[in-house]
């Protein structure tokens, strides 16, 4: 098994917590939006985001956070609560095997870990652990824990800085900087660490404004701080309580002497609130001297005497960094106002839904409350809605778990090949079956049947590509067509760093995957290959411009349709037909990561909008239509609260009590599991929903 990955300094939970962090925020800024806006994209994924999305490892700190908060809740059964979880100095994380060190390495292993070598404790690997809903409702017992380095083995070495008074760095001040930001954005994102402060001298004065979290505070100076830790301890010392939160000081900058004094007598004082200061040792050394003491510019293993091995220290590049944050700052701009076709996109309807003529008061309240097999408690379409089956978009969980200056190119839409194949056309389709005839011809500007053969590229779910196998390098080649139909015009070079920016392709192999695609593809009827051939070294990779795409037969049936409102319904049905599940599939690479944001943003827009105008007494009432185009939309980002509130509105509109419940309680698992509160639309609407009805329980609001 391969060691876990490095990348830019930074290990595989660092790199999982900045990946986390950024795609956060790109949710949250989803979320911000007003139906039809466009939000703000960059051109390109940057270097850093691709290589720490490459070698993020979220399971790695899921599983210790699972392990850890078992043992807590495994002490608390026993009846000994809180005093019997054992000191914990560190932690370690291999590619197979978790492991922590207690303070007492000859006490007796509790349950789920058992004896290690050394005196640690390791996690079977098959170990029972809680379920992750009752793992929530656990207090993380070691907020403390964050990775400091790697070991020779290339395993993750995780020390509770809440259990020491001091961690001193040593080197230049540029490398202590880097050391201090991965520890920050690291605490900052940490499964486990929601409720440590963090305070950042001297560094990181963006990351509370950028990070999705509120765990960080900047200061300027170290008095600053110093006058910060003397308030929060008086706080402390006035409202007693059973512990308090670790409070963690990581100082960029060397502290004068008489501040360095300051710091270790208000430590050495204090037995109420765990503190720990990061600072440069030059000045912080006298007044700590029994501090551990790394050498941050030292690249290479060096002793860590509390764990007894050698680490290579943790850090993040100062370049990557400001590419990073420049990335959380993208994500974070307000959307622009909706452009072309897409003002046309619906509002949310104002007032509180009126239902359906001739319904039950309360279907749910008549037994209609059947679930399939397959659900999760979600329950079948009442009324008009009966005979459809049901949605796996309704019913599945979410696994994925988003300023400096902006560069350039960073724009509102991000220009795609096919996007500019599509044309500027108004006219709305007459039919659904006229555009389904007609539609590549439309995309492409051509009306020769032989253009409908022209191979498919589909990234309106996993991707999948005509004639390429998916067994094989099957996958790969799909990938690689993808890649060259969204990016054309790339180098060899850039191409073997898009398909896999830890451990980019040699140009041996890119040139036997475009081979396989070209054999896969196969020629046009004029016998030209659709993977053209290159003739010269420079010229660009790319495929023929009769290559089709889903998305961009997705973007000629909406935008044709957007203008010509509920008339041209059945069109942007069949656009929603095309979608399969999330654009380009549950782990695209990164490359791809600005197109399927895009793609998911359009995608909710068209579903809200067919739900809306379905939702709506008249001669387009469908409800069956409207709960379908949601379960489409839920499929491709099932955080998206303004399905959730269509979807209210549908249950209401059906009298489906019940149905009504499950779109509130659903929501409120989603935001749970995110840590974000419901939007204010959303809050007024479950109250307007039940508040007319006394006798209905209230479902309470995060």
């Amino acid at each position: 098994m391969a060691p876990l990955p490095t990348v830019l300094g930074a290990g595989a939970v660092l790199a999982a917590a900045i990946t986390g962090a950024l795609a956060l925020r790109r949710l949250l800024q989803r979320r911000r939006r007003r139906p039809g806006e466009q939000i703000a994209l960059t051109l390109e994924t940057s270097s850093a985001e691709a290589q720490l999305a490459a070698a993020a490892e979220p399971q790695s700190a899921a599983r210790l956070d699972l392990a850890l908060r078992t043992l807590a809740h495994q002490a608390a059964q026993d009846g000994e609560g809180s005093g019997r979880l054992p000191s914990v100095r560190a932690a370690r994380i291999g590619a197979r095997t978790l492991d922590i060190l207690p303070e007492d390495p000859t006490g007796r292993p509790l349950t789920p870990f058992v004896a290690g070598r050394s005196g640690w404790w390791t996690l079977p690997d098959d170990a029972a652990l809680l379920d992750e809903e009752t793992a929530r409702q656990v207090p993380a017992p070691y907020p403390g824990l964050v990775t400091v380095g790697t070991a020779a083995a290339g395993d993750l070495v995780l020390l509770n800085l809440a259990q020491m008074p001091a961690l001193l760095l040593d080197g230049s001040p540029l490398d202590i900087t880097e050391v201090c930001t991965a520890l920050a954005l690291e605490y900052a994102m940490s499964p486990w660490a929601g409720e440590v402060e963090i305070i950042a001298v001297g560094f990181g004065k963006d990351l509370p404004h950028l990070l999705p979290t509120s765990r960080i505070a900047h200061m300027r100076q170290a008095t600053h701080a110093l006058r910060d830790l003397t308030e929060r301890l008086l706080e402390a010392h006035q409202t007693p309580a059973p512990s308090h939160p670790p409070y963690l000081l990581l100082c960029a900058d060397a502290l004068d002497a008489d501040t360095a004094w300051q710091f270790a007598d208000l430590i050495d004082k204090t037995d109420t609130v765990p503190v720990t200061l990061v600072a440069p040792a030059s000045s912080a050394a006298a007044h700590f001297p029994h501090a551990d003491l790394l050498n941050a510019s030292l690249d290479e293993p060096q002793p860590l005497e509390l764990v007894d091995t050698a680490i290579t220290v943790q850090r993040l590049d100062h370049a990557a960094y400001q590419q990073i944050t420049t990335a959380l700052a993208v994500s974070g701009q307000p959307a622009e106002p909706a452009q072309g076709p897409w003002q046309h996109v619906p509002h949310e309807p104002d007032g509180r839904p009126q239902p359906a003529p001739g319904q039950p008061e309360d279907l749910a309240s008549h037994g209609d409350d059947s679930t399939s097999p397959r659900t999760t408690g979600v329950p079948a379409p009442a009324g008009d809605m009966g005979e459809m089956a049901v949605f796996p978009a309704l019913l599945a969980a979410s696994t994925d778990p988003a300023a400096p200056g902006l560069p350039a190119a960073v724009q509102h839409r991000t220009p795609t090949p096919e996007k500019d194949r599509a044309g500027a056309g108004s006219a709305a389709p007459a039919s659904s079956a006229q555009a389904a005839q007609g539609l590549v011809a439309r995309v492409d500007g051509k009306d020769n049947g032989q253009e409908l053969q022209a191979p498919q590229i589909r990234v309106l779910g996993p991707i999948e590509v005509d004639g390429v196998a998916f067994t094989g390098h099957g996958p790969r080649m799909a990938h690689l067509a993808a890649l060259l139909y969204f990016r054309p015009g790339r180098t060899a070079d850039v191409l073997c760093a898009d398909m896999d920016p830890l451990n980019p392709w040699s140009p041996a192999t890119l040139n036997a995957r475009l081979q396989g695609l070209r054999r896969a593809l196969g020629n046009d009827p004029t016998g030209s290959p659709y993977v053209p051939r290159r003739r010269l070294g420079e010229d660009p990779y790319g495929l023929s411009p009769a290559v089709r795409c889903d998305w961009s037969d997705f973007l000629h049936l909406v935008e044709h349709a957007l203008p010509h409102g509920p008339a041209a319904l059945p069109d942007l049905e069949q656009a929603l037909g095309l979608v399969r599940g999330r654009p380009f599939g549950a782990r695209p690479l990164p490359w791809a990561e600005p197109h399927q944001q895009e793609m998911t943003t359009r995608i909710i827009d068209v579903a809200h909008t067919v739900a809306t105008h379905r939702t709506a007494a008249g001669p387009h009432h469908d409800l069956s239509k409207a709960h379908r185009a949601i379960a489409t939309g839920l499929d491709v980002d099932d955080s998206a609260e303004l399905l959730y509130r269509d979807w209210m509105r549908i249950e209401h509109t059906a009298h489906n009590r019940s149905g009504l419940h499950t779109a509130i309680t659903r929501i409120q698992q989603v935001n749970r599991m995110l840590d974000v509160s419901l939007e204010t639309e959303t809050e007024q609407l479950i109250n307007d929903l039940l508040g007319k009805h006394p006798h209905t329980p209230r479902v309470e609001a995060l």
